[in-house]
């Protein structure tokens, strides 16, 4: 057997590290500890094998009181229901109960009632007109003023409806906004001692979402009718000045887009969805009596012609407005008498009140006329319809007579569009801190003309008559 060779430097070195490497591993006893670590890995682990399972010790109950853990609402799973959820599918809502601060609430009660007592007849009034030479007469804008007093905070921000009580001798606004809430302003109240902290103004919440419509039929005054808008809420709740309370006369699943009564018609309401279906609720009955699926989209209004109650006017998110004769309608596959493709989403169409004209607002900054013999002559207007993006969308609506269309200026004011193609002008006024968006005009007064702005009401009014 040959001899061992000498190790090398290298090698030397080698082994005398492995050594002192030992030598000190044993000195932080790792091996033992992990050797224990092993075994009570194994051990536990084979415990928990097989049926014969060793019970764990149970620790004594303490005498002190559990500490409970508080976490916000909004981290659980289980959401409590608020009482605006609760309220959605009551049958009958006290107009206390939603009563949000006016304490003066029988004021408001008497004074409808007292105008149901009063038939509101058409208005003659020549305030604010004149002849332009040619034998037709229409509203001098000069006349129209906006003044510090007929300004008001109506509600909280979002007002997306508006509209005059049709009475003649009184000025009664109602609105309804995102929130759900509805509001009364009784602009002529002469206020006592107490309630000028008020200034006339009656709020109460009884929707859980915005509300998308409001028509008081002139044939039953003390009946309001605020619906819900575009929150999904899918109730329509009639107003009762009598048991003082909002009522619930339908219900659904799906939202309510727009609503309308069709004239000389008391107990039908016309409404439309998301899927572009109009409605025909029976107040008697509480329930749909009729449905046509009329648009390929949500339908934004539905309006009715005041001299042919037959013919009924929708407009869509689809683009398109249709006229419609509700005595050849067929459920199945529903014809048009006229449809105008706006190719963007179409906010509003209205008849003039005439009934011989129909005006349209759409997304394409377009306001269109459609007029003459079955509306077939068509004229486009264009308008700024791009409203900032935080205000409710514009519709033009209609005045006192088939001369001028009011609608709202993306940098604040009101832009009145005559319809025999004269120059539009703007009312402008240092009082409007908003862009108003929606607009109604008193029914019988001749030159008083609302808009809407955030949460705020501005009213012109002939100067004639101040």
């Amino acid at each position: 057997m040959a001899g061992s060779q000498p190790l090398t430097d290298y090698e030397r070195r080698r082994l005398e590290n492995i050594k002192r490497n030992e030598q000190m591993m044993s000195s932080f006893k790792l091996q033992s500890g992990a050797n224990g670590l092993f075994s009570s890995s194994k051990r536990d682990g084979t415990e928990t094998k097989g049926d014969n399972k060793i019970p764990k010790e149970k620790k004594p109950k303490s005498d002190k009181d559990p500490i409970e853990i508080r976490r916000s609402v909004r981290a659980r799973v289980n959401r409590p229901e608020s009482k605006s959820s609760q309220r959605k599918l009551d049958p009958v809502v006290s107009m206390q109960d939603v009563n949000m601060g006016n304490p003066h609430q029988q004021h408001l009660i008497n004074t409808i009632k007292g105008l149901s007592e009063r038939t509101p007849s058409t208005s003659s009034s020549s305030i604010g007109r004149r002849d332009d030479g040619n034998g037709d007469s229409f509203l001098d804008l000069r006349f129209l003023i906006l003044k510090p007093e007929n300004i008001a905070r109506l509600m909280p921000s979002g007002i997306k409806n508006l509209l005059f009580f049709p009475c003649n001798d009184r000025s009664l606004i109602v609105g309804g906004n995102q929130y759900g809430n509805v509001a009364f302003w009784d602009v002529d109240r002469d206020l006592k001692d107490g309630e000028e902290e008020h200034g006339g103004i009656y709020l109460y919440g009884p929707h859980t979402g915005p509300i998308s419509g409001i028509t008081i039929p002139p044939f039953s005054l003390p009946k309001a009718l605020p619906p819900p808008n575009f929150s999904h809420d899918g109730c329509i709740r009639l107003m009762d000045v009598e048991k003082e309370s909002f009522d619930l006369v339908y219900s659904s699943v799906g939202s309510i887009f727009c609503l309308s009564h069709r004239p000389h018609e008391a107990k039908s309401l016309y409404f439309g969805g998301a899927h572009g279906v109009i409605n025909v609720l029976d107040e008697r009955a509480g329930k749909s009596s009729s449905s046509w699926a009329l648009h390929d989209q949500r339908i934004n209004t539905v309006d009715f012609n005041p001299g042919n109650t037959n013919l009924m006017a929708t407009s869509s998110a689809d683009g398109t407005v249709c006229i419609w004769d509700l005595r050849s309608i067929n459920a199945n596959r529903p014809k048009s008498l006229k449809t105008v493709d706006h190719k963007r989403n179409v906010r509003s169409a209205y008849f003039s009140p005439s009934g011989s004209c129909l005006a349209t607002t759409s997304a394409s900054n377009k306001v269109g006329l459609l007029r003459g013999v079955d509306f077939m002559d068509i004229s486009i207007i264009n308008h700024d319809n791009q409203a900032p993006r935080s205000i409710t969308p514009f519709r033009a609506i209609w005045g006192w007579d088939d001369s001028y269309l009011f609608v709202g200026n993306p940098k604040g004011g009101v832009d009145v569009i005559p319809t025999n193609y004269r120059k539009m002008v703007t009312l402008e006024s240092p009082h409007i801190s908003g862009v108003p968006c929606r607009f109604t005009a008193h029914p019988h007064k001749v030159g008083m003309l609302a808009g809407a702005a955030e949460g705020w009401v501005y009213i012109w009014v002939s100067q004639q008559e101040i």
